[in-house]
């Protein structure tokens, strides 16, 4: 590619396409965009989309947002943090910072740093007077819920068109967070069970209806930012039909640990989450750079 591939390019569609004709991530990052766009078009597909609770707090909530606004994803599936990050970010902004800071001073300043991104506990003290109240609510209702159930019904609080949480609402699309419990609202409602110890978290509750999601599938497909539990729950039901028909992966981590962050779609097929013919891509590299450039170029 020469330089007047990038000064010409009339927008990112483009660069994206040109981006084909280079070597290393950019030519994974054009076949990732091809793949999106055979899926978002397949009316056939059940689409997954799958994050983590960093890039929300990073500002990529509007994205994902826009992209769950699109029409074209089935189901969302992400950690507990995406969910306080998605409600407190409806209501407080972080700031920037940078990832060399003095973090005791940080700590002295009752301040909290994700990588490069400042969030001060005040925004942890609006979400326990926000949600403890919610909680309240949903045992007046019933007694067992289950993560889906209540991730809905924290879903009415943010009304920002960023979020994400919002955005699932009004397209009914199902949230699934198989480690909900690992956040500020798995300790709020640890807060809350102290007073009121007959509510239960049905941790199961979610797998009737996410395994009717994917055994009901004519085909499915996932796109994954990043790892950890949102990745395996997604890639995981999925072996409950055989595997994934297409998958794209956008992740800094590597194999050589054994990791399931790092495990690349090739394993994936080894356990039947990923069919052997399965259309898969994976993209190396910063989500927060990545994804909105791929979302970009779908238009």
């Amino acid at each position: 590619m020469d330089i007047e591939d990038f000064v010409a390019t009339p927008d990112v569609s483009e660069l994206v396409q040109r981006f084909s004709r280079t070597g290393f991530q950019a030519s994974h990052l054009a076949d990732a965009v091809a793949v999106m766009r055979e899926i978002k078009k397949d009316k056939d597909q059940t689409v997954f989309l799958a994050f983590t609770a960093n890039l929300v707090a990073s500002g990529l909530r509007g994205v994902i947002a826009e992209v769950i606004r699109q029409g074209w994803i089935d189901a969302v599936v992400t950690s507990g943090g995406s969910i306080d990050h998605d409600l407190i970010k409806s209501k407080h902004a972080y700031a920037l910072g940078g990832f060399d800071a003095d973090d005791k001073k940080l700590h002295a300043q009752d301040t909290n740093r994700i990588g490069n991104v400042y969030v001060e506990n005040d925004c942890y003290v609006w979400l326990e007077k926000t949600v403890q109240p919610v909680f309240k609510e949903c045992l007046k209702e019933k007694k067992i819920w289950n993560p889906q159930e209540l991730i809905a019904k924290l879903s009415e609080i943010p009304t920002d068109p960023h979020s994400f949480l919002k955005a699932c609402r009004e397209k009914s699309v199902p949230v699934f967070s198989p480690a909900f419990i690992d956040s500020a609202l798995g300790l709020q409602l640890h807060f809350f069970k102290q007073d009121h110890p007959e509510f239960v978290l049905d941790a199961l509750g979610d797998m009737k209806s996410l395994s009717h999601l994917v055994l009901s599938a004519k085909k499915t497909s996932a796109i994954v930012l990043g790892g950890g539990s949102s990745k395996h729950f997604t890639i995981g039901s999925n072996l409950l039909r055989g595997g994934l028909d297409a998958a794209v992966y956008f992740t800094t981590a590597q194999e050589y640990d054994g990791s399931l962050s790092g495990a690349p779609p090739r394993e994936a097929v080894s356990w039947g989450k990923l069919k052997e013919k399965g259309n898969a891509v994976t993209v190396y590299g910063d989500a927060t750079m990545t994804f909105p450039l791929a979302v970009s170029a779908l238009h």
